[in-house]
């Protein structure tokens, strides 16, 4: 990437590693871009969140992604480059709001101006912030400065001068350009911010990935069991459905016909005699 300065916020950043004469094993060239790296990306992540360790977890997770892609990583034409946007990212991801530990506020700077400037920071949009600290801060040149951004290059410029004009209505002192590569530099190493070791970073990284890739195993086996419990306790045949029941309705009383002759006598019979009988069926008045 072409560079118009260097600044203490991006030197580590914006130069390639010397060349070494013999091949290095991957967790050597690991080890080597992260010593080289990771210094710098924490005062970077510092300066885009304003709190140090989300500064430090966002340096980790892209070495964490680098590490997991290195491959891809090791073959791309500016490891730094990849690794400095996978940190950027993850810094300015906006969940980290929802997260506890992020809501409590940052333990303020000591110095009255890097307050005041920190905090005029932040209050521009991430993507002004990020595309002021590529430009200013690490001293990209523009079309990289947009392509990492994910921008055109006439976009990119109309933010640089948006975030530059807004930087300068809170601090005054920021209106000449000079003065901001070497401010933000300066802020940048305030918070005296260091990085993990390579090592202890590449352990908890591989461990990481030992421990998914047990618990993806883990979960293969648990689908592989339910599926083999699904199949031994399906049927193995169709068996049709009883069809439903037509319910019974009981048929109505059939309707009373005429009588017969001897049904008409023998209602006559007893309509005449309801007091007939022997004595002791007759109720006696008293």
């Amino acid at each position: 990437m072409t560079q118009r300065h260097a600044s203490p916020a991006g030197e580590p950043d914006t130069q390639k590693p010397p060349p070494a004469d013999a091949p290095m094993t991957p967790h050597q060239a690991f080890d080597a871009l992260y010593e080289f790296c990771a210094p710098a990306l924490v005062r970077q992540a510092y300066l885009l969140t304003g709190r140090r360790q989300l500064a430090r977890e966002a340096v980790v997770r892209a070495f964490h992604l680098a590490w997991q892609r290195w491959p891809e990583v090791a073959m791309d034409r500016d490891p730094a480059g990849w690794v400095r946007a996978a940190a950027h990212d993850y810094a300015l991801s906006p969940w980290h709001r929802f997260r506890p530990r992020y809501r409590h506020a940052e333990p303020p700077l000591a110095d009255p101006s890097d307050r005041a400037l920190m905090h005029a920071f932040l209050k521009l949009p991430p993507v002004y912030r990020r595309t002021l600290l590529l430009y200013d801060g690490i001293g990209l040149d523009l079309p990289d400065t947009a392509a990492e951004t994910e921008a055109s290059t006439p976009a990119a410029a109309n933010r640089l001068l948006h975030a530059r004009e807004a930087l300068a209505a809170l601090v005054p002192e920021l209106a000449t350009p000079d003065v901001l590569p070497h401010r933000l530099a300066a802020l940048a190493t305030s918070a005296r911010l260091h990085a993990a070791g390579s090592s202890a970073v590449r352990a908890d990284i591989e461990r990481r990935t030992r421990d998914c890739s047990r618990a993806a195993m883990a979960l293969a086996i648990g689908l592989v069991g339910v599926t083999a419990l699904a199949l031994h306790v399906a049927p193995d045949h169709y068996e049709r459905p009883m069809a439903r029941g037509t319910p019974i309705e009981e048929p109505p009383p059939p309707p009373q016909g005429p009588l017969s002759p001897q049904q008409l006598t023998l209602h006559a019979k007893l309509k005449a005699n309801l007091n007939g009988g022997p004595a002791r069926m007759i109720p006696e008045p008293r």
